[in-house]
């Protein structure tokens, strides 16, 4: 297939599947806690904006998350059919740490969804909190053994090799590996950029197509706050992110600056673009800015780092990749910190809402967020290369022994498979959001939940009251 072997196919295929997947996953954290905010002011304020707005955003957060379990569940069988190898060689560390989010966070979600979503009418406003605070808890520590077991693959310590296997000698140390605090966090608040992006563009949206409205004003204005906190934070985070990769992976740290080689006494330029050319090993058509590569990976003036060419060209990343979607990354990275800025700028101005160019920006910016989730990981995993555990196990010798008919069949039926029914699934969620929340400005006191009582029992008593009251005044 394209001249492609079996191995490229394999990788293919699962980048092409986790592509699907990490898509869903992030906006499910997002909107999770999401949601319990909204809960949780309208269970302090009683305004019942929050109120309809938890409704409505629990409405696509159900079909968010029943796309994220699905693609799941693809890729977990992937590590046996088409990675075996690597299963064999590091599934006593790769396998429990999977199955400790199943027992641990899969149970915490599936045990409190039903109440989270079926139950606003049928338990108590407390109980119904707590099981969406469980939700959004449940979401976080998925992310938590998801990205301790991927960062060991990055970093891996804490294990032996006996007999050509992996045997877990420290779980303490393969948990919180060098690089998981940094991925655990720049994973994290990239959910929450991505999610507040997504939440925003909805509302900027229905503001350019005059629903000016109580409840579209407070999903913008919430958006735009957490933009305007994240994305900055999220610059700092990445900065950390990538010392502790120079510390532990210099060599992914080079093919995405697209450095080559050092010159003695010199300082690292920044390669704002240009194209590296693996065989040529230089980068053409280079516009670099003079010192500023040594300040942003050494934070010194005329810091040195090493490049390319001091590893074999086995052991060097696809730099002409990793190198471009680093730079869409952060050229998202920085339009979102432009987005908060300016939105602050509006709010100040008592513009916010009003200002169509900004609304347009917002609203273009929607998919950002996932665009740079996909890049950032695009960038973590090629960069990873030749390595499918850093500096253990090769890729090459990770991957199961399948023809090369057998991976591009399959391939072709995972993309027209995939594009059918997550973009059915994606069409129906954007369809949700173009309806925007109903709009009820009744307000329902501070007795009851949602304008309907909490209990059945309590419906059946007040449809009694009604009907001797409509009684009486027949008799009247």
């Amino acid at each position: 297939m394209f001249g492609l072997t079996a191995l490229e196919l394999a990788r293919i295929q699962f980048g092409f599947t986790i592509s699907f997947h990490i898509i869903f996953p992030a906006i499910t954290i997002g909107l999770a806690s999401y949601l319990a905010v909204l809960e949780g002011l309208w269970l302090w304020k009683r305004d019942t904006v929050y109120r309809d707005l938890y409704h409505f955003w629990s409405k696509i957060f159900a079909v968010n998350f029943a796309m994220g379990v699905v693609s799941g569940l693809v890729m977990a069988y992937q590590f046996g059919t088409n990675w075996s190898y690597f299963s064999a060689f590091a599934g006593s560390v790769t396998g429990p740490l999977l199955a400790y989010e199943v027992l641990t966070a899969f149970f915490l979600e599936a045990g409190f969804l039903g109440v989270m979503l079926f139950g606003w009418n049928r338990v108590g406003p407390g109980l119904h909190f707590f099981s969406t605070i469980m939700v959004a808890v449940g979401t976080l520590i998925s992310a938590t053994w998801i990205l301790a077991s991927n960062s060991w693959m990055q970093t891996p310590q804490g294990f032996e090799i006996v007999n050509g296997v992996v045997i877990p000698v420290n779980w303490f140390e393969i948990i919180f590996n060098p690089s998981f605090p940094y991925r655990l966090a720049h994973m994290t608040v990239a959910a929450y950029l991505a999610t507040a992006l997504f939440v925003g563009a909805s509302g900027a949206w229905h503001l350019l197509r005059g629903n000016d409205n109580r409840h579209t004003r407070t999903m913008m204005s919430m958006a735009m706050w957490m933009v305007l906190v994240s994305a900055p934070v999220q610059i700092l985070i990445g900065d950390l992110h990538g010392l502790n990769t120079l510390k532990h992976q210099p060599a992914k740290i080079a093919a995405l600056e697209g450095h080559w080689e050092n010159k003695p006494g010199e300082a690292v330029p920044l390669t704002l673009f240009g194209w590296p050319d693996m065989e040529k090993e230089e980068t053409l058509y280079a516009i670099k800015l003079p010192n500023l590569g040594s300040l942003i990976l050494t934070h010194s003036w005329d810091g040195q780092f090493p490049g390319l060419k001091e590893y074999a060209k086995e052991d060097r990343p696809n730099s002409t990749v990793v190198f471009w979607s680093f730079r869409i990354m952060v050229g998202l990275g920085m339009l979102m910190l432009l987005l908060g800025a300016w939105g602050l700028w509006l709010r100040w101005r008592q513009q916010l809402y009003e200002k169509r160019l900004f609304l347009r920006f917002a609203t273009l910016m929607g998919p950002a967020g996932v665009i740079a989730i996909l890049a950032g990981w695009y960038t973590t995993e090629i960069g990873r290369q030749p390595w499918i555990v850093y500096g253990v196990m090769r890729t090459k010798d990770a991957v199961s022994n399948h023809s090369v008919l057998a991976m591009s069949t399959t391939l072709i039926v995972f993309v027209v498979v995939y594009f059918i029914v997550f973009g059915i699934g994606t069409s129906y969620m954007l369809k949700l959001v173009g309806k925007g929340p109903e709009v009820d400005e009744h307000d329902p006191g501070d007795d009851d939940m949602s304008g309907r009582p909490a209990r059945p029992l309590s419906a059946a008593h007040e449809q009694i009251d009604m009907f001797a009251q409509t009684h009486a005044d027949r008799k009247g």
